[in-house]
């Protein structure tokens, strides 16, 4: 069993070390990477377990994780970028940039027996800052039945995955709106994605171990991809099959980055620290600032019940209270020795976590990798991560 820890041996540091450790040799995930830091330095780092379950291959905290949906707010911070520079703003229709989203249709019905819908026009065009809060009448099949069990009729086509569940603004669906803020983002700048997070993202924040196509020469350090067992995915873990390649064909703006904590870590810490790190200007601390906060109004985010296996029912800091901002989850009421209001969080479907909590001026990241999503057992453990941090931190400040 890998394991290793940050400077300092405080009874906190420790605690928090047995915790992790403790997750571990129950088997409840089989390896785990955690990492807080706060506006300067990183204040502590761990790695507990394997990244193989089939080889026992030791975890280590250089560990490369397919973050999923931790790439948003990678692609939200691009094209902030390009709203600071003025070449597109939050309420310019969509459309207007990218013209396959012209002529929006939302569901009026949809027969979950027979399969038969009825579509009508969207009431109005969706803009860039409904896709920038999932707000926009988007969804997952995950996160859909009607998406799910959808079958377009010969001859329609629907370039982000479907008909509107609502009108745009109505209300707030997890979707694939950041798959259309990640277009907004190749079509206003010209360049491909992955291209542009290095040039304007990742290459200035010295994220060099984060990228959609992983280099053959990084291949031993990604975590293998796995998932529970069973149809219900409630069993043992073992490996998905197939496993995923080093490389993504088509990168997308709402997942498929690969990352480390470390790495994750230089990201948060741009936030924390208003857009600048070690002297890298990623965004004005303006606009760090307006993306975290409420651009849903009175909309709030609820729980979401799971339509596919690959994800359990997830709830979220306090379900039906908490707000969105630009990119992220805004927690709305401090939680007992936890985050503040304010922070901002979101996660990965393989089960990786951060939050960024600007009031306490700490970051937190957590890494595993295995399905399905808001597994019981990985969220005890991003449970006890973050009791732990709140405490390590109070007694070493």
């Amino acid at each position: 069993m890998a394991g290793t820890a940050g400077a300092g041996n405080s009874p906190e540091r420790a605690a928090l070390d047995s915790s992790l450790r403790g997750a571990v040799e129950r088997k409840d995930v089989p390896g785990v990477v955690a990492l807080v830091t706060d506006r300067e330095r990183v204040l502590y780092q761990s790695a507990f377990g394997v990244a193989d379950v089939a080889t026992g291959r030791p975890l280590t905290s250089d560990a490369l994780f397919r973050i999923a949906s931790m790439t948003k707010p990678v692609t939200s911070v691009a094209l902030m970028q390009l709203i600071e520079q003025g070449r597109l703003g939050l309420d310019d229709p969509a459309e207007k940039y990218l013209p396959e989203l012209a002529g929006l249709k939302v569901f009026e019905s949809f027969d979950p027996a027979t399969g038969a819908y009825q579509l009508r026009p969207a009431s109005r065009p969706a803009t860039v800052r409904h896709f920038l809060t999932h707000t926009s009448g988007l969804a997952y099949p995950f996160t859909s039945e009607t998406w799910r069990d959808f079958k377009p009729r010969a001859g329609e086509t629907y370039p982000f995955g479907g008909p509107l569940l609502f009108d745009p603004g109505e209300r707030w669906h997890y979707s694939t709106s950041t798959d259309v803020v990640g277009r907004l983002v190749e079509v206003i700048s010209g360049e491909l994605l992955e291209d542009y997070f290095r040039q304007h993202i990742l290459a200035p924040l010295g994220m060099n171990d984060t990228s959609y196509n992983v280099p053959e020469a990084k291949g031993p350090r990604l975590v293998a991809q796995q998932w529970r067992s069973g149809e219900r995915m409630d069993g043992a873990i073992e490996l998905q099959r197939p496993q995923l390649g080093l490389t993504i064909a088509s990168p997308i703006g709402g997942g498929g980055l690969a990352s480390t904590a470390d790495d994750y870590g230089r990201f948060v810490r741009m936030l924390l620290g208003g857009g600048a790190l070690e002297g890298a200007h990623v965004l004005e601390a303006e606009t760090v600032a307006l993306m975290g906060q409420n651009h849903i109004g009175a909309i709030t985010v609820p729980a979401l019940k799971s339509a596919l296996p690959r994800s359990a029912d997830f709830t979220f800091i306090a379900d039906g209270r908490d707000k969105w901002g630009l990119g992220f989850l805004i927690t709305a009421d401090q939680v007992p020795g936890k985050r503040s209001p304010g922070s901002l969080s979101w996660a990965g479907i393989n089960n990786t976590y951060f939050w960024i909590d600007p009031i306490s001026g700490i970051a937190g990241v957590i890494m595993m990798q295995f399905l399905p999503f808001a597994d019981a057992r990985a969220l005890a453990v991003y449970d006890i991560f973050e009791h732990g941090t709140y405490q390590l931190v109070k007694a070493e400040r």
